[in-house]
């Protein structure tokens, strides 16, 4: 069988593949299905994984720096590259460490280290950046924006990598915030 459109391929064969195996391992919520049609569209197919990770809570494992975290459910570990917020360098080889980068880092951990969180994707975005890291917002156990949060104290600043993301705009207020409280 030869198919002529990838994405008739996804929805057809390899989404309910997935599926299958997201329920079999306990990770879809409970009373979450899905049936594949044809009328369905890939939009709607990402709002589905999308309500899949964010009704997910995850385990940080890892603070790598002010703007990338790995989170981990049961086995499975996953690196996060925050949306919307670029904090200072401090673990890239390539580089030297940035001024603040080590408060950035420091300051994500405080926040992070020992929190059960939940993730948030914007569908405004790739779902992986060129790194294969996970483009996500990440929900602190409170309620607040970790993102926003970082860039509110000054350890991170509004960054928009490509197009305009959902929370750009509360974001860059924040930043103006963050300046004129120095």
């Amino acid at each position: 069988m030869q198919y002529k459109k990838p994405l008739t391929l996804f929805m057809g064969v390899l989404l309910p593949i997935i599926f299958s195996f997201l329920n079999d391992a306990g990770y879809l919520p409970e009373g979450f299905s899905y049936t594949p049609n044809k009328t369905q569209t890939y939009v709607q197919m990402t709002n589905a994984l999308s309500s899949i990770a964010t009704s997910s809570s995850f385990e940080v494992s890892k603070v790598v720096d002010g703007d990338t975290v790995d989170l981990t459910q049961g086995d499975v570990t996953v690196r996060v590259r925050l949306i919307g917020i670029n904090s200072p360098e401090s673990v890239d080889p390539r580089r030297k460490v940035e001024c603040f980068g080590k408060e950035a880092s420091l300051h994500a951990k405080e926040l992070l280290n020992g929190k059960t969180v939940t993730i948030e994707l914007d569908p405004s975005q790739d779902t992986y950046d060129k790194y294969k890291r996970l483009l996500a917002y990440i929900v602190l156990p409170d309620g607040t924006s970790f993102n926003q949060k970082m860039i509110e104290e000054g350890y991170a600043h509004e960054y928009t990598y490509d197009r305009p993301y959902t929370y750009q705009k509360i974001f860059k207020s924040a930043q103006v915030t963050a300046r004129d409280k120095q």
